[in-house]
C-alpha cells in the first residue's frame, strides 16, 4: 500500500515539474531513455512546431519569428521530342541515369513532390500548399499522365500549357555572346519566364522553382519548410534554399557557413541550377535579375542567380533531399552518399 502511495506521489510531482519547466520555456528529457515526456517523442524525432519553435537536441530551441504562410511549387515540365531526343539532357548528347524517356523523370518528380507535400501537411497544417506544372509542348499522352497524377493527389494543383509564341518579345534568340540558341533552349527559357511571371503576380509566401528531373525524398518538403523558418528567424532575413547536394560542391575547397536546420546540416553555397526555394520578398527584390536570367542565355545560364547569391544566403542540405537525375558523371547531378535506386523505385 505504501509503495502505491509513493509511486502516485512521484508521478504527481513529475507531471507538475514538467508543466512548471515548460511554463518557463524549457523542455524535459529523460536521459535514461532519451524520451521527452511533454511531447511523448524520442530525442531523435522531429521536435519542432511550425510557426512556433525549432527544437533539436542538444542545441536547444529557436523561437520562430519568420513563420511560413504558404508554399507554391512550380514544376517546369519539358518532355517533347521523339524517343531518342527525350532520352538526352537539354542541349546535350548525354543520357540520363536509368536511360529512360524524359517523361519517366517528370512523372517521378511530380509523384515524389506530391508525396513529400502530403507528409509536410501533417506538420504545417496552417500552410497552404499548391503545385503548379507549367508545360511546354509535351504530347497529349504525356499531358494526360501528368494531369491524372495531379488530380489524384487531392492537393491544390494546376496544369498550365504554354503557348508557342508566349514571351517571344522578351526572349532573345541569341545568347550573351551573340550566338544563336537552340529551340530547346528557347523553350526552356520560356518555361522559366512563365514561372517567374506566376510568382510575380501571386500573393503566396514561398515559391519553389523546380526542374522536372529532381526526385525528392519523403521528408524533403518538411525539412525545407522547417529549415526556412529556423534559419530565416536566426538570420532575421529572407534566404534562398536548394534541396540538392550537388557533386560539384566537393570538387574544390570553398568556404561555407554551416547551419543546422531541422533534421539535417545545411551549408551556404554560391552556385545552384535553376531549382531553388525563396520568398515573394526576394522575388520582388530581384525580379529584374530573375527575368534577365529567363530572357537572355548567359554562360552559365544561372549566372544572374549566382550573382544574387553573392548578396544573399543560399543553403543546400547534407545529405541531399533530392536526386537530380542527370548523367551519372554530371557534376551537377546525382548527390553523393544517397540511395539513388531506392528513391527512384519508391516513386515508380
Amino acid at each position: 500500500m505504501k509503495n502505491k502511495q509513493v509511486s502516485h506521489k512521484k508521478s504527481f510531482l513529475h507531471k507538475f515539474f514538467i508543466k512548471l519547466v515548460r511554463k518557463f520555456g524549457y523542455e524535459v528529457i529523460d536521459q535514461s531513455n532519451l524520451h521527452l515526456p511533454s511531447k511523448n517523442l524520442e530525442a531523435n524525432q522531429n521536435l519542432s512546431e511550425s510557426g512556433k519553435q525549432s527544437l533539436s537536441i542538444p542545441l536547444g530551441k529557436t523561437e520562430i519569428t519568420r513563420k511560413v504562410k504558404s508554399l507554391t511549387i512550380i514544376i517546369r515540365s519539358y518532355t517533347f521530342g521523339d524517343i531518342n531526343d527525350s532520352k538526352v539532357m537539354l542541349d546535350q548528347n548525354k543520357k540520363r541515369i536509368f536511360d529512360l524517356p524524359k517523361i519517366e523523370y517528370t512523372l517521378r518528380t511530380i509523384k515524389s513532390v506530391i508525396k513529400s507535400c502530403k507528409i509536410a501537411q501533417d506538420a504545417f497544417k496552417d500552410v497552404e500548399i499548391k503545385i503548379i506544372v507549367t508545360d511546354d509542348k509535351s504530347k497529349k499522352e504525356n499531358l494526360d499522365k501528368i494531369d491524372q497524377i495531379l488530380k489524384a493527389s487531392n492537393l491544390k494543383t494546376e496544369l498550365i500549357n504554354l503557348q508557342e509564341n508566349e514571351f517571344n518579345d522578351q526572349i532573345k534568340t541569341v545568347d550573351s555572346e551573340g550566338k544563336d540558341i537552340s529551340r530547346n533552349m528557347v523553350s526552356n527559357m520560356r518555361n522559366l519566364y512563365k514561372s517567374i511571371k506566376i510568382a510575380e503576380t501571386s500573393d503566396a509566401d514561398l515559391f519553389y522553382f523546380l526542374e522536372d528531373d529532381y526526385i525528392h525524398t519523403n521528408e524533403a518538403i518538411t525539412e525545407m519548410l522547417f529549415t526556412y523558418e529556423k534559419i530565416s528567424s536566426q538570420l532575421n532575413q529572407e534566404i534562398f534554399l536548394c534541396p540538392a547536394d550537388y557533386p560539384y560542391l566537393y570538387s574544390s575547397i570553398d568556404d561555407s557557413k554551416i547551419f543546422f536546420g531541422n533534421m539535417r546540416h545545411w551549408r551556404s553555397v554560391n552556385e545552384t541550377l535553376i531549382t531553388f526555394l525563396t520568398s515573394k520578398k526576394m522575388i520582388n527584390k530581384y525580379l529584374t535579375e530573375l527575368k534577365l536570367m529567363a530572357s537572355v542565355r548567359h554562360h552559365p545560364m544561372e549566372l544572374k542567380l549566382h550573382e544574387i547569391y553573392r548578396k544573399e544566403y543560399c543553403i543546400s542540405p547534407i545529405p541531399s533531399l533530392a536526386m537530380h537525375a542527370t548523367n551519372i558523371n554530371s557534376t551537377y547531378g546525382l548527390p553523393p552518399s544517397f540511395d539513388w535506386k531506392k528513391i527512384w523505385n519508391e516513386n515508380e
